[in-house]
C-alpha cells in the first residue's frame, strides 16, 4: 500500500509535466510529449535561459538527463516497465488500473526527480556564500581555514560515534569476554593464542554460542535453523569474544551481523537448497571456470581456489553457497587437481598475478600453504601472488613466524611481490590482535589491503571513513568497497547504489588522499567489477513502482571489446532509509541520495 496523498503532492510539484499527462489521449501521446518537453528543458538549460547556481544548473541537467532516459522506448523494451503509463494513469485519476506493488518508495522517486529538474532540490538551501570568497589573500585564506576546521569537526563528530576494538574500554570488555569463554571450554590463555585450539573449537550452534554471549530468541531460532537445514555456520572463538554479551547489538552489530544470518536469509536458502548450485552463483563462475579451481574473468588475474572452507563463515559471502560446512573434511582439493590448475596457469603467459582464494587458503596447514605458493612461484611469467584471507580478522593467531616465514620467503622485491588482501568490515573488528597479525606482514614488507563489503550494517554516515582511518593506521590499504552482491537472500544487507556513490563523493571526499584510496565497485556477474564512481560505467534504466531502480551495468572491456552489458534492480533508497531511520539516522543526513543516479 502507498499513502494516497502521494498523487496530488506529486503533480502539483510539477505543473507542465502534470498538463502533459492530463491531456494525452494515452500512453504513448504522453511518452512522447514527455520526451519533447525534457528536450525543450534541457536546450533551455544549455542556452542559460534559466538562472541557477552552477552546482544547481547541473543537477538540474542530470536529473533532466535521468528523467529521459527512465521514459524511454529503450528502456521500456529492456525493463518492461511503463513508466510513462504508470504516470499517466496516476495523473488521470485511473487509480484501479495501478500496480499492485505501487509504494511510497516510487513517489518519493519521481518527486525528487521533478524537484531537482526545476532546480529545487534544496540541497543548497542552507548554505549561504561562504565569506572567504569576498576576500584575497591571506585573509580569505583564514576564512577558508576556518570554513575547513568546520568541515573536519563536523565530519569528526559523526566519526567519534563508531567504537573500535582499540579502544581502552572495549579491550577491557573483550578480556572479561575472553575469560568467561575460556572459562567455558575450561581452557587457558595459552590456549586461546594457539589457533589450532582456536579451530578445535569453532562454536557451531546457537546452544554453545548462547552460553558465550546473550542471544535474542530471533537469533537463536536462525541459526538453530541454519544447523538443521545444514546450512554453513560456525565462528571461531576468538571472533565470538567480539561480541557484546548484551544482546542489543549498540556496538557489535556489524560483527554479529557479519556471522548470525537473519531469519530471512535462513528461510530463502532453505527454499532453494535443492538448486542452490544455479540460484547463488550469483557470480556466474561456471561460466568464466576454464578448469576446476580456476575462475578468470580479466587479462593478467586468475584466482585459483585450492581450499573450499574457512575457519568461520560470513552471512553475505560471494561463496559460501559453495561451502558445506566450517572445516569440513573434504574442503581441501587433491593434489592432482591442484598441479592440474597450476601446470594450466604455467601454460598462460598472460596471466602475471594469481588470487589464492578459496575459502580461505590460510586456513590450510603449513605444508599445503607453502606447496601451493612455492609451485606458483616457480612460474615464470607470475609476478605477483595475490593471497586472500579473513584470517587476520577472524583468526590471527593463525599467523605464526613459521607461516609468515613460508609466505615470506616468496616475496622477492624487483622479481615477484606477495601481497594479503583482507576483509575488516567494520572498527569493532580491529583489536591489538589483528593489529599485530598485520604487522607480522608488513615487517617482512609484504603490503596488505582490504576489501570491504558495504552493507547496512557499516553504511551510516562517516562509518566507513572510520574503518578506513583505522585500517591506515595498523598498516593496511582500503583497496575495495564492494557493493553488497545482488542475491535475494541477502535483501537484509543491501545497500543502494546511490548510498554508495553518496559516500564516496560527500564523505570518503573529505578524508586525505592516502586514506581513501578504495575504489566502490559492484561486481557484475560473469564480467567483473564495475566502478561505481565513474557513471559512464552504469547507468539508470527506469524506476519500478515498488521503488526500485534498474541499472544497466557496462562491461570492464567497454570500448575494448563488444560485450553485453547486464541489467540488475537495486534495493529500494525509501526502504533502506526507513530501516536507517529505525536505527536512530536523521533522514535529514542523507537528503542527497536521491540525486546519485
Amino acid at each position: 500500500m502507498f499513502d494516497k496523498s502521494y498523487i496530488d503532492r506529486l503533480f502539483s510539484l510539477n505543473p507542465a509535466i502534470s498538463s502533459i499527462l492530463r491531456a494525452a489521449e494515452n500512453p504513448q501521446a504522453a511518452e512522447d510529449a514527455l520526451l519533447n518537453y525534457a528536450n525543450e528543458l534541457l536546450n533551455s538549460l544549455h542556452r542559460g535561459k534559466q538562472k541557477s547556481h552552477p552546482l544547481e544548473w547541473e543537477l538540474q541537467m542530470n536529473c533532466t538527463r535521468a528523467f529521459q532516459r527512465i521514459m524511454s522506448p529503450r528502456s521500456r523494451q529492456i525493463t518492461n516497465c511503463n513508466l510513462t503509463e504508470l504516470l499517466w494513469v496516476l495523473a488521470n485519476g485511473k487509480k484501479g488500473e495501478l500496480p499492485s506493488d505501487i509504494s511510497n518508495g516510487f513517489f518519493e522517486e519521481i518527486i525528487h526527480l521533478f524537484l531537482g529538474m526545476q532546480g529545487k532540490s534544496k540541497i543548497y538551501d542552507h548554505n549561504s556564500r561562504p565569506e572567504y570568497m569576498d576576500y584575497e589573500g591571506r585573509k580569505a585564506a583564514l576564512l577558508r581555514s576556518e570554513q575547513l576546521d568546520q568541515m573536519a569537526k563536523h565530519a569528526d563528530e559523526y566519526i567519534r560515534r563508531y567504537r573500535s576494538g582499540l579502544d581502552e574500554e572495549i579491550q577491557r570488555i573483550r578480556a572479561e569476554n575472553r575469560n568467561r569463554i575460556l572459562g567455558y571450554f575450561k581452557a587457558t590463555a595459552d590456549d586461546w593464542n594457539n589457533y589450532q585450539w582456536q579451530l578445535t573449537h569453532i562454536v557451531r550452534d546457537a546452544e554453545v554460542l548462547g552460553a558465550l554471549i546473550t542471544l535474542t530468541a530471533e537469533e537463536s531460532q536462525a541459526i538453530s535453523l541454519a544447523q538443521k537445514g545444514k546450512l554453513p555456520f560456525g565462528i571461531t572463538p576468538y571472533y565470538a569474544s567480539l561480541m557484546d554479551n548484551e544482546p542489543g547489538r549498540q556496538r557489535d552489530y556489524a560483527v554479529r551481523a557479519q556471522v548470525i544470518p537473519p531469519r530471512e536469509y535462513v528461510d530463502a536458502m532453505l527454499a532453494q537448497a535443492d538448486d542452490v548450485s544455479s540460484t547463488c552463483d550469483f557470480m556466474l563462475e561456471r561460466d568464466t571456470s576454464p578448469l576446476d579451481l580456476i575462475t578468470r574473468r580479466y587479462p593478467n588475474i586468475a584466482i585459483l581456489k585450492p581450499y573450499n572452507t574457512c575457519s568461520q563463515i560470513c552471512v553475505y559471502c560471494q561463496r559460501n553457497w559453495e561451502i558445506d560446512d566450517v572445516l569440513f573434511p573434504d574442503a581441501l582439493a587433491s593434489r592432482e587437481k591442484i598441479d592440474e590448475a597450476i601446470d594450466w596457469i604455467s601454460r598462460h603467459p598472460a596471466l602475471t598475478e594469481i588470487l589464492i582464494t578459496g575459502g580461505d587458503p590460510l586456513v590450510m596447514d603449513n605444508e599445503n600453504i607453502d606447496y601451493v605458493i612455492s609451485r606458483l612461484a616457480a612460474i615464470d611469467h607470475i609476478e605477483r601472488i595475490r593471497i586472500g584471507s579473513r584470517t587476520p580478522v577472524v583468526l590471527p593467531q593463525r599467523l605464526t613466524d613459521e607461516l609468515m616465514d613460508i609466505i615470506s620467503a616468496h616475496h622477492q622485491p624487483g622479481r615477484r611481490e606477495v601481497v594479503l588482501v583482507t576483509h575488516f568490515e567494520h572498527p569493532y573488528e580491529i583489536t591489538p590482535e589483528s593489529m599485530e597479525a598485520v604487522q607480522q606482514f608488513k615487517r617482512r614488507g609484504i603490503s596488505i589491503y582490504n576489501q570491504t563489503v558495504y552493507t547496512v550494517e557499516n553504511s551510516r554516515r562517516f562509518e566507513l571513513v572510520a574503518l578506513r582511518r583505522l585500517l591506515r593506521l595498523i598498516g593496511v590499504d582500503p583497496y575495495y568497497t564492494f557493493n553488497t552482491k545482488g542475491k535475494e537472500e541477502t535483501g537484509n544487507y543491501r545497500v543502494p547504489l546511490a548510498r554508495i556513490q553518496q559516500e564516496a563523493t560527500e564523505e570518503a571526499r573529505l578524508a586525505t588522499g592516502v586514506i581513501r584510496t578504495d575504489e566502490p565497485v559492484y561486481n557484475v556477474p560473469a564480467l567483473g567489477k564495475n566502478y561505481l564512481k565513474a557513471q559512464q560505467h552504469h547507468s539508470l534504466l527506469t524506476i519500478l513502482p515498488n521503488g526500485k531502480r534498474v541499472y544497466e551495468f557496462h562491461p570492464w572491456e567497454k570500448n575494448i571489446s563488444l560485450v553485453d552489458t547486464y541489467v540488475d534492480t537495486d534495493v529500494s533508497i525509501y526502504d533502506y532509509l526507513k530501516q536507517l531511520e529505525s536505527r536512530g539516522e536523521k533522514l535529514e543526513d542523507y537528503k542527497t541520495i536521491w540525486y546519485y543516479f
